[in-house]
């Protein structure tokens, strides 16, 4: 397990004062990051390899948001590896350990060039010591596409979603969808499935089916061959 201590900052709540969904996803992302680079497999390590790891599924389950202050633990442990996946939990607690976030994902270790599956290298193998997956209740990574779901306008990718391999960041896809959400929309749960990899100057055509505690967006091609889809489950708010 691998953890570091941060706090909420002003710049990563939404308009309520509460750590953002996007926030949340920033975090998971640093702290795997942050992981694989004090093992020595890191950016540099893959590139040397020509490899890269992109995101297949995002599992999110959000107990409560913390607030802008709030001493936070974000953490991770790799509990799986399949062929060329790896699985990967995630979590976000209070520095006293209560559970706020807890996260699955499905990650894919890409060839750079040829954009293939490839297996890990014995030194990954090595060095990302396996642990037991935490205890959630797990969602399959497949979602269905949205049926009868409205098209919006299209948009390009900017130079602003993308991260250092050159594609679509996989949480620049989550802030897209978030913003066909209804406005009192509260995020229980994210899930998110990527198919391909969009690239600067493509189009993207959202795709939306909302239902009474459920969005889902599609975010497809122009010739509607899907990006990514994310699914928004509201949060219950019980008395």
């Amino acid at each position: 397990m691998y953890t570091f201590e941060s706090r909420v900052r002003y710049s990563e709540t939404d308009e309520n004062g509460l750590l953002s969904i996007a926030g949340i996803v920033d975090y998971f992302q640093d702290v795997s990051t942050f992981q694989s680079e004090d093992l020595g497999i890191g950016v540099e390590y893959l590139r040397s390899q020509n490899m890269l790891w992109v995101m297949s599924a995002w599992q999110i389950v959000i107990h409560r948001y913390p607030s802008l202050g709030e001493r936070i633990v974000a953490g991770t442990l790799p509990y799986a590896f399949r062929s060329f996946m790896g699985l990967r939990n995630f979590f976000l607690d209070t520095a006293d350990g209560e559970r706020l976030v807890e996260a699955n994902s499905v990650w894919t270790l890409m060839d750079f060039r040829k954009r293939t599956p490839v297996r890990p290298t014995q030194e990954m193998l090595e060095k990302y010591v396996l642990e037991e997956k935490l205890p959630m209740d797990y969602a399959s990574r497949k979602i269905g596409m949205p049926k009868d779901g409205r098209a919006h306008e299209g948009f390009a990718v900017g130079r602003q979603h993308l991260d250092g391999n050159h594609h679509v960041n996989n949480g620049q896809y989550i802030h897209m969808a978030m913003d066909y959400l209804p406005a009192d929309f509260k995020i229980g749960q994210m899930r998110a499935e990527y198919k391909k990899s969009a690239l600067l100057h493509d189009v993207i055509v959202p795709v939306v089916k909302e239902e009474e505690n459920c969005v889902t967006v599609c975010l497809c091609s122009e010739d509607q061959a899907p990006y990514a889809v994310v699914e928004l489950t509201r949060k219950q708010e019980y008395a």
